[in-house]
């Protein structure tokens, strides 16, 4: 577990900004936030006008979907960790921040992600997910080399000869579903299951009334949007018929998984909520976030890197044989260091909540503040993880940042809700998917630049991940 040290030698201040108006400004905020600057400059304005990154803020979506929306957000590499302390933060009900879906969207159960190390039941579900990783590590290669295969790479190469380029972020749902529904349900494939080959619109259609209250889709007029879905919930019976499919696919399908629940005396219903969500939250959204950014970040950078990457990825491949294996991407220093830079820059779930469990002291680099116990607070990733004061250029995406004596920075990795130097465990709340999401983006570029030597891509911003169309794909020479 992360400790946060209290530091005695800091200024104390009190937490600057204001809450304004009720409700009125919070709905201000939120317009701010999702319409008028954006995520990220809305962070930055709080912390500019208040000389402090550690604010007191209205936090969205507010008014009328929650109404504990008064936070104090921590916008520093110093003051964020203090959400790894379990002794300081409880999470309890706030992995979504100030808006908590019904459990009718888990079958009356908490996952794991919405429970407190302090609660018994945590340590048993997480370890029984950090398990089941364990006993299938042999596959992550193999199956996730199939779905890239079959589900990406030839449909990219097929839609850019027929329309002159290619939706990337199109295909992704269905490889990644592909993915990690055969590698939790026993090697079974989606579509011969009640999903048919449905299952990501089931999965899409399941996350969307969890998600959409803290995003915003930008799809329809900002009034419309903001109305729809910042001030009513939708209700579950809309998407209820769903839901039942995707409980009956992975409650028939990952026979192996329940057995496994069962014998560390977990129910069958309760370890099948843990996998939907496990699978819809923690990969399918993550993954479909992490893997735009990626791709955005390497094919902006040009076709220098594109050289360089490929030198390292078929030298090493042909080190090893000709074998892409777990051996040979480990020894892949500059790919490595592209995913830490591109999960420093863009990680895929940005927002870490909890409440104070007592009061205590928290610090940026310039003062102390005191939090008060039961107080609201949320940590902004993207900043903490580009802070100034700890990276040199630290909004610019520098591929070899991570590599020799940078390595020695990866502490100050955080997208994992945790530093990438340590791990998850049950007693902690770091994803339990981090090195499988660090592999992944590993393979994703390996099996890419064994197949291409550059690529040019065209970037639409979305309100966090881009939406990435390939341009051109030039195949790898002999």
């Amino acid at each position: 577990m992360s400790s946060y040290s209290e530091l005695s030698n800091l200024p104390l201040r009190e937490i600057p900004g204001d809450y304004g108006f009720p409700i009125i400004s919070a709905i201000k905020d939120r317009y701010d936030y999702f319409y008028n600057q954006g995520e990220d400059a809305w962070f930055h304005s709080k912390a500019e006008k208040y000389k402090s990154t550690v604010v007191k803020i209205n936090m969205a979506p507010g008014p009328f979907t929650s109404n504990d929306y008064k936070l104090v957000a921590f916008l520093d590499a110093n003051s964020f960790v203090c959400m790894f302390d379990n002794s300081l933060i409880d999470k309890t009900d706030t992995l979504g921040g100030t808006f908590k879906p019904g459990k009718e969207y888990y079958g009356g159960y908490r996952p794991v992600a919405f429970i407190d190390t302090k609660d018994p039941n945590h340590a048993a579900l997480k370890g029984y997910i950090l398990s089941a990783f364990a006993k299938r590590h042999n596959l992550f290669i193999s199956l996730f080399r199939n779905s890239l295969s079959d589900h990406l790479f030839n449909n990219l190469e097929k839609q850019i000869t027929e329309q002159g380029k290619s939706d990337f972020n199109a295909f992704l749902p269905t490889m990644t579903f592909n993915f990690i529904f055969r590698l939790l349900c026993d090697q079974t494939n989606p579509s011969d299951t009640v999903l048919g080959a449905q299952g990501p619109e089931h999965l899409r259609k399941w996350l969307f009334p969890q998600l959409i209250p803290s995003l915003s889709a930008k799809k329809l007029p900002n009034i419309i949007e903001d109305t729809l879905f910042h001030n009513f919930l939708i209700p579950f019976g809309f998407i209820k018929n769903d839901y039942n499919k995707l409980v009956d696919a992975f409650s028939k399908s990952a026979v192996s998984m329940l057995d496994e629940a069962e014998k560390l005396g977990i129910k069958r219903e309760e370890a099948v909520q843990n996998i939907l969500f496990l699978v819809g939250i923690n990969m399918f959204a993550g993954l479909n976030a992490f893997f735009p950014h990626l791709f955005r970040f390497v094919g902006e950078a040009g076709a220098s890197l594109h050289t360089q990457l490929a030198k390292e990825i078929r030298t090493v491949i042909k080190e090893e044989g000709g074998a892409i294996t777990l051996s040979a991407i480990n020894k892949m220093s500059l790919v490595k260091s592209v995913v830490y830079e591109t999960l420093r820059l863009r990680p895929p779930v940005p927002l870490q909540y909890g409440k104070a469990k007592k009061d205590f002291m928290v610090q940026s680099h310039d003062a102390s503040y005191k939090i008060n116990k039961g107080q609201f607070v949320v940590g902004y990733q993207p900043m903490a993880s580009r802070d100034p004061k700890i990276f040199a250029n630290p909004d610019e995406f520098v591929p070899d940042r991570f590599m020799n004596d940078g390595e020695k920075m990866l502490k100050h990795v955080l997208w994992s809700n945790g530093r990438e130097t340590e791990n998850p465990a049950p007693d902690n709340k770091q994803c339990p998917g981090k090195d499988l999401v660090h592999l992944l983006g590993r393979l994703i570029l390996v099996e890419f630049f064994m197949r291409y030597d550059t690529f040019t891509v065209e970037i639409t911003p979305l309100f966090r991940a881009p939406n990435v169309a390939f341009k051109t794909l030039t195949k790898a020479s002999k």
